[in-house]
């Protein structure tokens, strides 16, 4: 499976700033900051990331504060959020349930918050941590998620497999910025880890993992990454670049199956006037489109990712 996967990577880059983990100060305890209406973020607030809900008739927009911004775009539920609450460390991701009926939150500390139908599984919250938590995965069948570290650690949870991690392999002044599950031979077993300067590597494979692609040197660090199906993931980077990478479409004949065909590519914001930098992706249920999401809420839908409003 390695060699064959190898064999059939190919690369397609475009235009590719990086932002640190968000922090709560004193000046601005979590609980004392309000949205200023329900569907736009607060000032001293910032937005973390985005999540689609299971028909791609809308999206869930997290913030650092911990607030999750629903009902108000497209058909995103409201299902509980953090805002308002006392953090012991800023929010840093949102990931949604296989059916949409629930989301968890995570905080950089490695505290993990569910709500709706999303089970809590466990989490790193009060554990001492070599380096603070940059992003969540969960597995397909919702039953567990992994936790990526900037270290390049990786934390299993729930039916989550640990398939390995990046720790001791990347180069100072290169830290790990997002997760992503790959649900492919399996619904807990395959996640794939980016880095700010564009190294990417899947775990979880028979022989341990395999390098994903590179795409130094860029313009912008990356920021986020989504899964396009098979072998197939987006990158995206904090000035509004996409890169697509992997072979998305399986074939199987009488020798086994494999992975062929390049990632499309869909648009991006690469090279364009921004008002925040870009803070993750989140690719839509058929893998025909994706949204990108800033800091300060905007939000920038290409494919057949349809635009419910920004937060910004």
């Amino acid at each position: 499976m390695r060699s064959r996967v190898l064999g059939l990577l190919c690369v397609v880059v475009l235009a590719g700033t990086f932002t640190g983990v968000p922090t709560l100060t004193e000046s601005q305890p979590a609980e004392a900051i309000a949205t200023t209406s329900l569907c736009h973020i607060a000032p001293g607030d910032t937005a973390v990331g985005i999540a689609s809900t299971t028909d791609g008739m809308g999206y869930w927009i997290a913030t650092a504060r911990g607030y999750v911004l629903a009902p108000c775009f497209g058909d995103a539920n409201p299902y509980g959020q953090m805002g308002g609450k006392r953090l012991n460390a800023p929010i840093v991701g949102i990931t949604a349930t296989s059916d949409g009926k629930g989301f968890w939150l995570v905080a950089s500390d490695g505290g993990v918050f569910a709500f709706g139908d999303a089970s809590f599984y466990g989490s790193m919250g009060g554990k001492p941590l070599n380096a603070p938590v940059v992003g969540m995965a969960a597995t397909s069948d919702g039953g567990g998620y992994w936790l990526a570290a900037a270290d390049g650690g990786a934390f299993a949870f729930g039916d989550a497999r640990f398939g390995g991690s990046y720790v001791g392999v990347l180069q100072p002044g290169e830290p790990v910025v997002a997760i992503a599950s790959l649900p492919i031979e399996a619904p807990n077993e395959h996640y794939i880890m980016a880095t700010a300067k564009g190294d990417v590597a899947a775990f979880g494979f028979t022989g341990g993992s395999f390098p994903g692609g590179y795409f130094g040197p860029l313009n912008a660090p990356m920021t986020g990454i989504a899964w396009a199906g098979g072998l197939g993931w987006w990158i995206a980077a904090a000035d509004g670049g996409v890169f697509a990478a992997g072979a998305p479409d399986q074939v199987c004949g009488d020798s086994g199956c494999g992975y062929v065909g390049n990632t499309p590519f869909y648009g991006s914001i690469g090279g364009k006037p921004l008002n925040a930098p870009m803070v993750g992706i989140a690719a839509t249920p058929s893998k025909h489109g994706y949204w990108l999401i800033a800091a300060d809420g905007g939000v920038f839908a290409f494919g057949n990712a349809l635009f419910f409003g920004s937060a910004a």
